[in-house]
């Protein structure tokens, strides 16, 4: 293997992983970024943007649907796809219920679900704890080999 094609999955790698990162990130600001103390229940944008009737939730239906466009462009097959595309259908016409939607949208939480789902196809389950927060990864960034 050349070294050109070496830098290239090299790069693709890093390129892979730098978008599991953003999409966890996202999710977790979506479901889980806001916990209450003393209790194992957390909420994040999509419950408080939700509250916004009508607008609310097409802002973050829309957010939702670019999870499930990063899980395209990464390679998830159709069939995981459209299990994505239900917890998000599941979860704007679940939330858009007045006032029940609003406590709907607190427990269930498409984005996380449809990262789980992510996180699995490629085997990258450890990228992120149970609250949803990212956990460090290791360097991996080409390095160069010395000259001699």
């Amino acid at each position: 293997m050349s070294a050109t094609y070496a830098h290239a999955d090299a790069f693709r790698e890093v390129d892979h992983i730098r978008r599991l990162r953003r999409v966890a990130r996202v999710a977790r600001l979506m479901d889980t970024a806001i916990r209450i103390p003393g209790t194992g229940i957390s909420f994040g944008g999509d419950s408080i943007v939700g509250l916004v009737p009508g607008i609310g939730d097409a802002a973050t239906a829309a957010v939702s649907l670019w999870i499930v466009n990063e899980a395209r462009r990464l390679g998830m097959p159709a069939h995981k796809l459209a299990k994505m595309l239900a917890n998000v259908g599941v979860d704007v016409f679940g939330g858009a219920v007045p006032l029940v939607g609003d406590i709907f949208d607190v427990f269930f939480k498409a984005n996380r679900r449809n990262l789980a789902m992510i996180l699995d196809h490629f085997g990258e389950d450890g990228l992120i704890d149970d609250r949803g927060d990212i956990h460090e990864m290791k360097d991996i960034t080409p390095k160069r080999k010395a000259a001699r």
